[in-house]
């Protein structure tokens, strides 16, 4: 019986590491601000093995780091395995934004995630390296960041989405950090006004880039998310925008990142 027993829980453990997903903190280095970045990477089994896969780059929020996103969906590496597709969460500073500082000189995360990052994962891991295949997306500030990104990188990235994001920074004066960046807005609005996402907006073509924005109707960043898809659609860019009950919070975007991963895998896999 005990025989029966162990021959059994082998049996199980064989069946259950025949997919595993393969996460790893790492240290990128980042010649442009002249440091070392850490950097979250869930490779699904496939692409340890060396079948190349897709990627989705994951922003976190303003305070948070290079975990936070495998802290609000702890099971992205089952996710990873189960659609084939790389995740990339990149620690982006505490309150960076995204931007390459105009000033603060060792605040260089634009190039660093289009252009350095990029080319790091491209090298080091099995990944199909082209803007067709590869997406970012984020929270709040991180969702900022990846609307920023994608639309002046749209060589890139072929896909983009946000979730609660700060897509105009303008109301928020005083808020998280921005100000040490781009200096008092009052005193500075056109380097605010050069710095916020909605003012990126006619750098866009319909079919560009595919687009998705989702924000909880209680957030206090409604407004922005809504006059963000007003202008789409007066520039008759197409997207999706979703509005779902909730606020500005993890347990929103745990389960907002499902339907932005459906909406990429389903780009990923356009002729």
């Amino acid at each position: 019986m005990k025989k029966a027993f162990s021959a059994l829980c082998i049996c199980l453990w064989a069946c259950f590491s025949i997919q595993a997903a393969q996460v790893d903190t790492l240290m990128v280095r980042s010649n442009s601000m002249d440091k070392d970045i850490k950097v979250v990477a869930i490779r699904p089994d496939k692409a340890v093995k060396g079948e190349k896969c897709p990627v989705i780059y994951l922003l976190h929020g303003h305070s948070n780091n290079a975990r936070t996103w495998m802290e609000t969906r702890p099971d992205l590496h089952e996710i990873a395995d189960q659609e084939g597709i790389i995740f990339i969460c990149p620690d982006g500073g505490y309150n960076s934004w995204y931007w390459d500082s105009p000033l603060v000189k060792d605040y260089r995360y634009e190039t660093f995630i289009s252009d350095e990052l990029i080319n790091y994962v491209d090298k080091h891991f099995a990944t199909l390296p082209d803007r067709s295949k590869r997406a970012i997306t984020g929270f709040s500030m991180g969702g900022h960041g990846a609307m920023w990104l994608a639309i002046r990188h749209q060589d890139v990235f072929g896909a983009v989405g946000s979730s609660s994001g700060g897509l105009d920074i303008r109301p928020f004066p005083n808020n998280w950090g921005m100000k040490t960046h781009l200096g008092e807005r009052d005193e500075n609005f056109e380097v605010w006004n050069n710095h916020t996402v909605i003012n990126q907006l006619d750098r866009l073509k319909d079919g560009a880039l595919a687009i998705i924005i989702d924000c909880g109707v209680d957030d206090f960043f409604f407004g922005v998310n809504k006059a963000v898809h007003e202008r789409l659609l007066e520039q008759k860019v197409g997207h999706d925008f979703i509005a779902r009950p909730g606020g500005h919070g993890h347990k929103y975007w745990n389960n907002s990142i499902v339907y932005q991963i459906k909406f990429f895998k389903k780009f990923f896999e356009k002729e």
